[in-house]
């Protein structure tokens, strides 16, 4: 009889655990990450292969799938950073982190190039092309932040103007030129610095989430974006500025925008304005999706958003990997966004838990019989 009772508290207990887990924000972008890790192992084991080869100036570094994850991730899971903030406190999404990116390298380059788009040095010191950026973007990020927080126009229909001129303005800077640098020291950042193995972008994508953690951790950001995110009104009469903390949100992404432009343009020392961040936005909002958050505003979870953009970098990868139509890889995603914006809609959310409740009721129901 005692065995019995402690085996029926062992499964209470462990029935608990499991609800608990489930119900862990965590758990949605952790369990996509832990199918995707068992997919790939199945498949073909040797994709958690890494090993150390010479990089193209000769000096080693380490290679694999999973080292294109964490590296190609990183302007990602930045963008998530302040994707998230904007999302909680505006209740949308901005659209035009894409073109914004554009316009943030091509304000790099034209900075370090000048008036030649092929210097033999560069004209500026890369950390002042890269303050300049980081204004800029900050500045196109407060124009967005004006027209949702104070015009109260919808994000995405704000953002579109962005998104439709954001390539033209960042062609334009550089006369429609394609500047070229031919400083190695400039490519240190989108790739790897001599000596260290890991790419760079890891160690800035780093050091943005240490930043970001503690901004959230000695300011009220956190709880004042929820606070708006939820009740702009209710906010107001405890004394918070929803119009500041919107704007606020915006800015940050914008800087945000700033690294991952640099980064991007880093790469390859050079930038294709049509190209460049091509449809990024829809990764972005997927990661932040993804990582349980809700895309109408209030609570969130940056580490929850921050795991998703590495979960969509890790599909992107396993797609093409298995050799799948660059073309088609959108479709794939796109149905991922439309299953999570089902699943994190209030009617449906609603109909799950009556769905919960009624089979919780059936079984009390049937116990009850059956004693």
């Amino acid at each position: 009889m005692t065995k019995n009772v402690k085996f029926k508290e062992s499964m209470k207990a462990v029935k608990a655990f499991l609800i608990r887990m489930v119900q862990n924000q965590l758990f949605i972008p952790l369990a996509a990450l832990l199918f995707l890790v068992l997919f790939n192992i199945v498949v073909d084991p040797s994709f958690f292969r890494i090993s150390l080869e010479p990089s193209s100036e000769g000096y080693p570094v380490l290679s694999g799938y999973l080292i294109t994850i964490i590296d190609n991730a990183s302007e990602l899971a930045i963008l998530a950073i302040g994707m998230t903030l904007v999302t909680a406190a505006s209740g949308g999404q901005d659209i035009s982190v894409g073109s914004t990116i554009a316009i943030a390298g091509s304000v790099v380059l034209r900075v370090l190039c000048g008036t030649d788009s092929r210097p033999e040095t560069l004209k500026a010191p890369i950390i002042v092309a890269f303050l300049v950026c980081v204004i800029v973007s900050a500045l196109f990020g407060a124009f967005n932040g004006v027209l949702v927080a104070y015009f109260k126009i919808q994000p995405m229909v704000a953002t579109l103007i962005l998104f439709t001129a954001g390539r033209s303005i960042a062609a334009w800077i550089n006369n429609n030129e394609l500047p070229v640098i031919n400083d190695p020291s400039f490519g240190y950042y989108g790739n790897f610095i001599p000596g260290i193995p890991l790419p760079t972008p890891v160690f800035i994508a780093a050091a943005c989430m240490a930043l970001i953690a503690l901004v959230l951790k000695v300011t009220n950001l956190r709880l004042y974006a929820q606070s708006v995110g939820i009740n702009p009104s209710s906010s107001r009469l405890n004394g918070i500025n929803p119009q500041t903390i919107k704007l606020i949100s915006f800015i940050i992404l914008g800087i945000c925008v700033a690294v991952a432009g640099f980064i991007k343009v880093s790469r390859l020392s050079t930038i294709n304005y049509s190209v460049v961040a091509k449809d990024i936005e829809m990764d972005v909002i997927l990661a932040v999706a993804l990582g349980g958050n809700a895309l109408s505003g209030g609570k969130f979870n940056m580490t929850a958003s921050i795991i998703g953009a590495y979960v969509i970098q890790f599909l992107t990868t396993t797609l093409f990997k298995f050799k799948v139509n660059s073309a088609a890889i959108s479709a794939y995603k796109a149905v991922v966004v439309i299953i999570l914006v089902v699943l994190s809609a209030p009617y449906v959310r609603k109909k799950l838990v009556e769905f919960r409740k009624k089979i919780v009721s059936h079984k009390v129901k049937v116990r009850k019989e059956v004693a």
